[in-house]
């Protein structure tokens, strides 16, 4: 998947599972304080887009993801 392909999907989840505007989500947002998911939300985040991805989710890579374009880049790489 390329990165947009990503972004699309992620979007996609966040306005359907989580209940967020489609219009805050943007690569720049915060995901704690512009999206206002809590650790319990983003590891359900991450849950959901394991489909999309081929490799195994380590947690530790999400330790340091704060904007949506983070989850982006780090699940890009797993999709190959």
């Amino acid at each position: 998947m390329t990165k947009d392909e990503i972004y699309a999907k992620l979007k996609e989840t966040l306005v359907n599972d989580f209940d967020i505007e489609e219009a805050d989500i943007k690569p720049e947002a915060n995901i704690g304080v512009d999206l206002d998911l809590d650790s319990i939300d983003a590891v359900e985040l991450i849950v959901k887009m394991k489909p999309y991805i081929g490799g195994k989710i380590e947690p530790e890579l999400f330790k340091s993801v704060k904007t949506v374009q983070d989850v982006v880049n780090i699940l890009e790489p797993l999709t190959k």
